[in-house]
């Protein structure tokens, strides 16, 4: 099994805190700003920063959707999310950058092997990289709106 990873970022017109809070936010801010690649999503625990638990199915592909459990966790700069039912993990860092901040997403998780795990390596983290551009596209619409 390879590593197989996907990072986007963007920069957003706020402080870095408003940026944390607002990534770190699952109750009113995540729902606004998910793309429709995101289902049945909901929270089952917390619902703002660490000790959050969050599920949802991302639909990749017409095909292919994964089920999401996460246990989130915040520290000074990121917010991570690690699914319980994979080995999927997704980190929000942010940083200052110019006036504003650069808010930074990478997914990875361990791929497939053989010829599907080539594939895989190949096409996944482009689209779940334009998935990750939409999502930080709408967050920040939000922040900056």
């Amino acid at each position: 099994m390879g590593q197989v990873s996907a990072t986007s970022s963007i920069d957003i017109a706020a402080t870095t805190e408003q940026v944390l809070a607002a990534v770190s936010d699952y109750q009113s801010v995540r729902p606004e700003v998910l793309p429709a690649n995101y289902r049945d999503y909901r929270v089952d625990a917390g619902g703002t920063g660490a000790g959050t638990v969050v599920h949802w199915i991302l639909q990749a592909t017409e095909k292919r959707s994964r089920d999401v459990l996460a246990d989130v966790t915040v520290s000074t700069d990121t917010v991570t999310e690690t699914d319980r039912n994979s080995t999927l993990v997704t980190v929000y860092r942010v940083r200052p950058a110019g006036a504003g901040t650069r808010l930074e997403t990478t997914t990875s998780w361990k791929g497939a092997t053989g010829i599907g795990g080539v594939f895989e390596r190949t096409f996944a983290p482009k689209g779940l990289a334009r998935i990750q551009a939409e999502l930080l596209g709408n967050l920040k619409r939000h922040l900056e709106s």
